[in-house]
Order: structure tokens, then C-alpha cells, then sequence
């Protein structure tokens, strides 16, 4: 009787990182990793040299947290609607900034929306079919894990559409957005930076721990050398895709505590909701939120 072998199944991507860090990444960005200091930025462009002190990032939330409650509760007795779009580089921390939006929220009003690759029928509907789907009803909040934006970015950079495809997308993307406002949805778009040695840190990060090496992909592994290729095409999209109604906010997340707190101030003044403390959401940083202006500074 053959012996059943226990072992865990091998992840394919593990070890594709550190073969990357040691043989293809740029001289500057390997130096960088290994110079570091713990807690220390690894962008020198990045207007602070270390991370939030945790106990004040711990109070910042705890006041922001309880304006997200409040929000959502007039949400739910007004009927607003409210969609934000969470896009950026990978591991920029879009997954982990939309936790700490939805932790203190009743998941049957405020729901995360992370849809996989097209179907072969998706594929083959109006391009945002899929999207609309998922939007939200009165009294209701959807959190976009990405969206409609890959048409113009991860598309774009790997081929998976045409350029006829991508201009149609284009052309239409503004009176789609300005429809949603227009129907009295409070549209939100975030963008999320982050520097290349960060990225490329966080990555290795995610690598030696086996509690996140699922979330490595072909599209992560592929897309570290791509980094040029996709700074071009989030140019681009920003370009094309600010507008008044539908503005963007970047923000430079090499520090993930600031960034989520930056994050959360934007969508709490984008609604006006009953008891709403202004003092108890405070400015928000423009050293590191902004708008396209703030890609690659």
C-alpha cells in the first residue's frame, strides 16, 4: 500500500519574489531594502522618515471609528447611497484600508465587492455589467476592491484588452460616473501609491508568511518588472478620469497608518450625516493625499 503523502501542496509564487529581489530588481531598490532600518521609510521622496507612532494611529482610529458608525447609521435611516472605489499598486494596502472601514460596520449595509476574472460571458457583456451589479441600494455602502478601473491600468499593462477597447472605455467612463451621481450615489475614488522598494518589501513580506502567501499571483510576480509600464498607465487613467464630479484622491501609502487614516477622513467628509464632529476627523495630510499629483512625487 502506497504511503499518502501529508505534506502541504507547494504555492506556486513562493521564492518568485526573493529570485526577483536577487536578480532583476533595479541595483537602487535592492539597496534600499538592505540598508533599512526597521520602521524606517524606504522612499526618500516619502515626507516622513518613519512610521505613525501606533499609539497615536490607535487614537486617530478609535475617533474616526466611531464618525464611520455614525455615518453608516445615517446611511441606513436617510437612504443615502455610497460607493468608494479603493484602486492603486498592488500591495499598496487597499485590503487592509478597507478592513478598517468596514470592522465597526453592520455587514448587511456595508459590503466589499472583490469580483474575479471575467467569465466568458462577462466578457462578452457591456463592460460595466458586471459593476453595476454590485452597486449599492438605499441605505447601503459598497466598498470596490478594485473596479472598472482595470480596463485602464492591469488590462493596459498585460495585453488583456485592445486599445480600441480601452478608448471606448474612456469615452464612456464619464457620463457613467456622472449617471451614478447624478442618481444621488455618493461616489468616492481613492488611490493608493506606494514606492517601489516598499512594494517590493511588502511583497517579500507576504512571501515568509504562510498566512498571506495566497494572496501571491502571477499578475504580482509579472508586474515587478512592469513598474515603469504601469506608472504610464495610472498617469494616464488619472488624466483621463479626474473630473469634477468624480475626483480622485491619491494617497501615498508607504506608511500604511497614515494612509488609512487619510483615507477614512475622505470618504467622512464626502457625506454629510447627522452628529458628523468635523474636529474629531481633523485635516487631512496633504503632504501625502491629494490629487494626480501626488503619483511618483
Amino acid at each position: 500500500m502506497a504511503k499518502s503523502d501529508n505534506s502541504p501542496h507547494p504555492l506556486p509564487y513562493v521564492g518568485e519574489i526573493t529570485k526577483y529581489l536577487e536578480d532583476d530588481a533595479p541595483q537602487e531598490i535592492r539597496k534600499a531594502i538592505k540598508d533599512a532600518k526597521k520602521g524606517e521609510m524606504l522612499d526618500p521622496s516619502y515626507p516622513y522618515r518613519e512610521k505613525m507612532d501606533k499609539d497615536d494611529y490607535k487614537d486617530r482610529m478609535e475617533e474616526l471609528q466611531v464618525e464611520l458608525v455614525k455615518m453608516m447609521h445615517d446611511i441606513v435611516i436617510t437612504g443615502k447611497r455610497l460607493v468608494v472605489v479603493f484602486e492603486g499598486r498592488d500591495a499598496a494596502g487597499k485590503g487592509s484600508t478597507i478592513e478598517r472601514v468596514r470592522e465597526n460596520l453592520n455587514p448587511r449595509n456595508a459590503y466589499i465587492v472583490a469580483l474575479p476574472k471575467p467569465t466568458d460571458r462577462e466578457s462578452r457583456q457591456w463592460y460595466f455589467q458586471r459593476y453595476t451589479d454590485e452597486l449599492p441600494a438605499d441605505g447601503e455602502i459598497a466598498l470596490f476592491d478594485r473596479s472598472w478601473y482595470n480596463r485602464g491600468v492591469v488590462e493596459r499593462v498585460f495585453g488583456f484588452s485592445t486599445e480600441r477597447q480601452r478608448k471606448h472605455f474612456f469615452d464612456q467612463l464619464p457620463k457613467f460616473e456622472e449617471m451614478l451621481v447624478d442618481d444621488g450615489t455618493i461616489l468616492v475614488k481613492l488611490w493608493l501609491t506606494v514606492g517601489r522598494a516598499e512594494q517590493l518589501q511588502r511583497f517579500l513580506d507576504r512571501e515568509k508568511d504562510p498566512l498571506k502567501q495566497w494572496k501571491l499571483s502571477s499578475i504580482d510576480v509579472e508586474g515587478l518588472a512592469k513598474w515603469d509600464e504601469y506608472t504610464q498607465a495610472i498617469r494616464d487613467t488619472l488624466k483621463r478620469s479626474d473630473t469634477t464630479v468624480a475626483p480622485w484622491v491619491v494617497i501615498r501609502s508607504d506608511d500604511k497608518r497614515r494612509a488609512r487614516i487619510a483615507a477614512i477622513q475622505t470618504i467622512l467628509n464626502a457625506v454629510d450625516y447627522a452628529g458628523k464632529s468635523q474636529k474629531d476627523i481633523g485635516e487631512i495630510d496633504a503632504s501625502i493625499a491629494g490629487g494626480p499629483d501626488m503619483i511618483e512625487r
